[in-house]
């Protein structure tokens, strides 16, 4: 690889060559450009060996930062990183997430979240002390990811030319990153996985998910040995499978959980390795898709199923939809079988399904709410997206609602410039609607509770999944273990960046809180029990027998579902007289004339 960059891509595809051999290119290609591409499966050694490979390099004087999609596999990378250097985390190798960090003056790698990588080159745009930006699992292609790429590009060009930019995966749609990039070096390696069987098991139209998965799980540990990894949709499909499970096995097989609402002690038991004579089953969501080591498994199964968000501009609401995996996904799933020895991948479908999957997982960026990628962007001076790279540019409907919902909530100025509000709603690190919500509670004296309600509302299980936000606020307020323990003092820290207020003693209902976070959904009955429609004439509905369905009034924190029969997932009861005070300066009031068909009445 000697051509310089911009000339054209450089693209090796190598054979299975040794691990040290494929480094030693990676590294050719980081000293003498300063961008590159790496494509390579599962078990290759990206996440782990490509970092600490850096760590030698004559032009690697500063931290080397890794990004991992997931807090999981931030924390299993960092820790199989600092066992091969035969440290404890936090000395050379170090990582950084919302909810926890261990970093010391000795970490030269630190392996963050996407979501903190963004903030951090927000904070400081010369990322004084960085030599190199490491992508990993790009293929996810999370908001996040997509930014942080575009803001790191963005330096790169016109405050640091020699900031090292390294995009990786093992299912990467290489030629389009590499366009991105300038075409850049590509390496494309083989790496050294096992084969893999991949075996079919198709599932009939109307045979639940958790059947199905049941019947293969059964069948694969009757017949094959080692571990299983079983991907399902999401924690409900989860539970329902391991309740079928229960006492189908002797005490040598285990049947552990791994989903994003676990404690990260339970999270961290699902991937360490089975107890010797023991065999484990894993039922795990795409949490166990990317970056992270199962020890001991070799056989997967795949429903082929993952749950996803999609917004919608137009209501403001953001559901999931239970779709198809792409073949990118499915491609990862399988590569988990053969990370350690010869595996067995099989797939829940038909193979000739295959061939209609998508290529890759639709980016985030086109189905996600953009009011904090819009804040983001007006603190980083660009209005107009067009002025950064991405990958695939926000849409405009939902770049434009996301304005209009920021100018209404004082971020933004008519001009779309940031105001001093907007500038404080940055920096408490909460979702743009809940960070006004803060600032306007500490002006009553109510930030703190406003921001322990934030956090509860950020961090999902956190208080149970109750539907009343008083009652999770009451249970999460005194709920036990190290995942409460650490939320209450990120409430704390976003606490102590609020305009120093005096603390009222009184304790606050949600609701009144709330409506400053979501005016649009105030929710009055109609219509009977557990019927609602919100302030921006959508309906909402309760089930009849929780408590909030006899409320008159609430305000509807989370819901899911089409816009003509939203679900509701969170809500605080409100009253009248809550609204009057609380948003007098909104209220209009108006006279409509209409004639009422069915009762042939004016």
């Amino acid at each position: 690889m000697t051509a310089a960059q911009g000339a054209g891509p450089i693209t090796r595809s190598l054979p299975r060559l040794p691990v040290t051999e494929v480094l030693g290119i990676i590294m050719e290609a980081l000293a003498q450009g300063t961008r590159a591409v790496l494509s390579a499966p599962p078990g290759a050694g990206k996440t782990t060996l490509v970092p600490l490979a850096l760590l030698d390099q004559a032009w690697c004087t500063g931290k080397i930062i890794l990004l991992e999609p997931r807090r999981l596999a931030a924390r299993a990378a960092a820790s199989r990183m600092a066992s091969l250097l035969g440290e404890q985390v936090g000395d050379r190798v170090g990582y950084r997430m919302r909810l926890d960090n261990k970093v010391s003056a000795k970490t030269r790698i630190e392996v963050v979240t996407e979501g903190v990588f963004a903030r951090m080159i927000l904070d400081d745009p010369e990322l004084n002390g960085v030599s190199t930006v490491i992508f990993d699992e790009f293929h996810e292609r999370s908001l996040d990811a997509d930014f942080g790429l575009a803001l790191a590009l963005d330096v790169q060009s016109a405050l640091r030319d020699d900031l090292r930019l390294l995009v990786m995966s093992a299912t990467l749609d290489v030629d389009r990153v590499a366009g991105l990039l300038g075409e850049p070096p590509v390496i494309k390696s083989e790496g050294r996985t096992f084969p893999i069987d991949i075996q079919h098991r198709d599932r009939a139209p109307n045979e639940r998910i958790e059947d199905a998965m049941t019947r293969a799980i059964v069948e694969a540990h009757a017949n094959d040995t080692g571990s299983i990894l079983a991907f399902l949709p999401g924690q409900a499909e989860i539970l329902r499978t391991a309740e079928r499970l229960a006492g189908r096995f002797g005490a040598e097989t285990v049947v552990v959980l791994l989903y994003g609402n676990l404690s990260q002690r339970e999270q961290d038991l699902a991937i360490r390795p089975a107890p010797a004579g023991q065999r484990k089953i894993v039922l795990a969501t795409s949490i166990a898709e990317t970056s992270i080591t199962i020890d001991g498994v070799r056989i997967v199964i795949d429903s082929g199923l993952q749950r996803l968000p999609v917004f919608e501009p137009s209501t403001g609401i953001t559901r999931l939809e239970t779709v198809r995996v792409s073949r990118a996904s499915a491609d990862q799933r399988a590569g988990r079988a053969g990370r350690t020895e010869p595996g067995i991948a099989m797939r829940l479908w038909h193979p000739g399904q295959t061939a209609a999957l998508q290529a890759f997982t639709p980016p985030q960026i086109l189905a996600s709410d953009l009011s904090g990628l819009v804040l983001d962007l007006a603190h980083w001076g660009v209005q107009d997206p067009k002025g950064l790279a991405f990958l695939d540019p926000p849409p405009g409907p939902a770049f434009n609602e996301a304005k209009v919902l920021l100018t209404q909530l004082g971020a933004l100025d008519p001009q779309g410039g940031l105001t001093e509000k907007g500038r404080l709603m940055r920096e408490l690190a909460l979702p743009p609607r809940l960070a006004a919500m803060a600032i306007s509670a500490a002006e009553e004296g109510f930030g703190r509770q406003a921001c322990l309600l934030a956090v509860l509302l950020t961090e999902q299980g956190l208080g149970g999944s109750n539907i009343d936000l008083d009652e999770r606020l009451r249970r999460f307020r005194n709920e036990r273990g190290d995942r409460a323990d650490a939320a209450r003092k990120l409430a704390d820290r976003i606490f102590s960046n609020l305009p120093r207020r005096s603390q009222s003693t009184e304790t606050v209902l949600a609701g009144r809180l709330l409506l400053h976070a979501y005016p649009d959904r105030i929710a009055l009955q109609r219509g009977g029990r557990g019927r609602f429609v919100m302030a921006n004439g959508r309906g909402a509905e309760l089930q009849e027998t929780e408590r909030l369905a006899a409320s008159q009034m609430l305000v509807i924190a989370d819901l899911t579902g089409r816009a003509a029969q939203a679900r509701i997932l969170a809500a605080a009861e409100i009253s009248r007289a809550d609204v009057e005070v609380e948003l007098a300066g909104a209220i209009r009031e108006s006279e409509e004339c209409f004639f009422d068909r069915p009762s042939r009445q004016v």
